[in-house]
């Protein structure tokens, strides 16, 4: 079925407060005139300022949910946010692939909520390989790619995983480069500065998620992916000043 703005499928947790996950990514998707679809992979518990738990869904609960989407629309672009094992994203991503093998895929790898609620630890490299193989983007911070890799510099740990896949950076967590992305899709990293005042800046809680939805959407409009990672960011700055709280509005 066809859709006259394209599909974005976000394939991600749900969080009660609206400010990350499924439903801030949907919002997100809307506001790049894109139509925003969710697959839930888990229930989190939690507000803007506190994690309290998660509850995964089994593979093949998500599968269920994933399977009448990719018979019935015709997606654009595919968003993954939190996901609780390599074994289940490996399956969803073969499935996606299957049915769009050229689907453009962005996968925010997050590894614990910004109040510090550990979701995974490590993951096994051999299986992180053959996951990145399959997507287009990976989204990870600075703590986050040091975990990934288990490697102490962010800049080589990101050239190692751009000989696999394309990566941005983000900045938000440097202690070097605050607010600078970088992204890695083959020789020289090209920057993403931010151009927002600092003073007009406010952490959002669910960052991240807003970053790379917007990043799915703009590839879903078919821009490519430097393109897309540029207007993203400017999105998302957009949010960050949009109030003083940790809950993003999304409209103008």
């Amino acid at each position: 079925m066809k859709y006259k703005h394209p599909i974005v499928l976000s394939i991600a947790g749900f969080d009660p407060s609206g400010g990350a996950g499924v439903l801030a990514d949907v919002k997100t998707c809307e506001q790049h005139a894109c139509l925003g679809m969710g697959v839930l992979t888990a229930n989190t518990i939690q507000t803007e300022t506190n994690f309290i738990s998660v509850n995964w869904f089994d593979k093949q609960a998500i599968i269920d949910q994933l399977q009448p989407i990719l018979d019935t629309y015709e997606v654009a672009a595919v968003k993954i946010g939190i996901i609780e094992n390599l074994e289940v994203l490996s399956e969803l991503l073969k499935l996606i692939k299957k049915k769009f093998p050229s689907v453009p895929v962005v996968w925010d790898p997050v590894l614990s909520a910004s109040s510090g609620f550990e979701l995974h630890a490590s993951w096994n490299e051999e299986s992180l390989n053959s996951i990145l193989e399959q997507i287009d983007l990976i989204t990870p911070n600075v703590p986050e790619i040091k975990k990934i890799t288990q490697m102490e510099d962010e800049i080589e740990a990101a050239f190692h995983l751009a000989k696999v896949t394309g990566v941005l950076l983000k900045g938000g967590h440097s202690s070097e480069r605050l607010g600078l992305d970088l992204l890695f899709e083959g020789g020289v990293p090209r920057e993403l500065p931010s151009k927002l005042d600092p003073e007009a800046c406010y952490p959002k809680h669910g960052s991240g998620c807003i970053l790379s939805a917007a990043i799915a959407s703009n590839l879903a409009l078919g821009e490519a992916l430097f393109e897309a990672c540029r207007e993203a960011k400017q999105y998302i700055e957009k949010r960050l000043s949009s109030n003083e709280y940790l809950l993003a509005y999304h409209v103008e």
